[in-house]
């Protein structure tokens, strides 16, 4: 250092600067060896004063000490195990907001969310809780409010329909028996849409080829073109009544529209596909989102004939959708409309098939095609 100094400042005589190390005994560091990567320098300027300071030097050899590093790893482990605990213990409440906002059903009793968490998750919950029973609170006015009413249009309906059996005229009293009987069906449909999936019925082990085998014989004993074919036992875990409604709506459509309908109940994987065609003129690209909505009926079906509420398809996709399931149109090559009904197989595991006993009783739904 020395030699190089006085190289790149030969002006500077020998006395005019002083180099040493600290751990030469200058500061005396002792045994301690603390100045021991630090260099002294003195420098005597023109006037006489001297200026002196100190500057830090290495070693000509580096060694790393590992209990350092080995700390300092575990530290930023420790860090992140922390802030992994930190994140679950935050977002915990938001998965089980989300798991119950997927699960909500009006058909089942409120389970109140855990208020549990963060302070903003709380919140969160707590509106959650409280827009469930807003909820299921306004359903249930709803549902008195069309229960009252049905119960007051039907009397009036009912003393019409006795009063029209006095009537000479067979042709008129038919006409009139007829309207009647489609505003109790206009009634009906309309009660089961605006319950909206609501039912009181349970869920249960049935065979839905037993279902379907029903409504196709009631038509066939009608004398209507209907066949059934493919599996002869299809278990899935659903409610017997509105799968019977939905799968009624749908055949009775490719009857009332297309002249006959064709069931057939296959298996894909772990899926049950049930496809109901027919040989009427389908359904235009453009109607196939359309039909699905409510009171919403195509041209071709607004006469006496084939009358309805336009609730036939949204009651049936409400259903097949309360039980996990997706229903599509598409018109067929070769003319027609295809109905395809996916729904999930479920594992009977030694169960009976429940059937209820009042099956023949079962009031069937009038069915329309949107």
């Amino acid at each position: 250092m020395e030699a190089r100094l006085k190289t790149l400042a030969p002006e500077l005589a020998a006395e005019s600067f002083r180099v040493g190390f600290a751990d030469d005994g200058a500061l005396g560091a002792g045994e301690a060896d603390a100045y021991r990567h630090m260099m002294l320098v003195s420098v005597r300027l023109d006037d006489g004063s001297w200026v002196n300071f100190s500057s830090s030097t290495l070693g000509v050899s580096q060694h790393a000490d590992w209990s350092v590093v080995a700390a300092t790893i575990c530290f930023g482990v420790g860090i992140v195990v922390v802030a992994l605990l930190l994140l679950r213990w935050a977002t915990r409440p938001l998965k089980d907001l989300a798991l119950a906002a997927e699960r909500f059903s009006l058909d089942l009793a409120p389970q109140p969310l855990s208020e549990r968490g963060p302070a903003e998750v709380r919140h969160a919950a707590r509106a959650f809780n409280t827009m469930r029973e807003r909820i299921q609170r306004l359903v249930a006015e709803r549902m008195q409010a069309m229960a009252a009413v049905s119960h007051d249009l039907r009397t009036p309906i009912t003393r019409l329909r006795l009063r029209s059996e006095l009537l000479e005229d067979d042709s008129t009293r038919e006409l009139v028996d007829a309207d009647l009987g489609e505003m109790e069906a206009m009634i009906d449909s309309t009660l089961e849409y605006l319950r909206g999936g609501v039912s009181s019925e349970a869920m249960r082990l049935i065979d839905l080829v037993s279902v379907i085998e029903t409504i196709v014989d009631e038509h066939l004993d009608q004398r209507h073109g209907a066949s059934l074919t493919g599996l002869t036992s299809a278990p899935v875990l659903g409610r017997f009544l509105s799968l019977k409604r939905a799968f009624s709506n749908i055949i009775d459509n490719a009857i009332k529209y297309g002249t006959a309908a064709q069931v057939t109940v296959t298996e894909i994987g772990d899926n049950l596909v049930v496809t109901v065609e027919d040989e009427g003129p389908g359904i235009p690209e453009a109607d196939r989102e359309r039909v699905f909505h409510p009171f919403v009926r195509l041209e071709e079906s607004r006469g006496r004939e084939t009358g309805g509420t336009g609730l036939g398809l949204t009651i049936a996709a409400s259903v097949i959708r309360t039980h996990d399931g997706d229903i599509n149109l598409a018109n067929r090559a070769s003319g027609g409309l295809r109905v395809t009904i996916t729904l999930s197989k479920a594992k009977p595991h030694g169960a009976r098939f429940s059937v209820p006993e009042n099956l023949d009783r079962v009031e069937q739904p009038i069915a329309t095609k949107n």
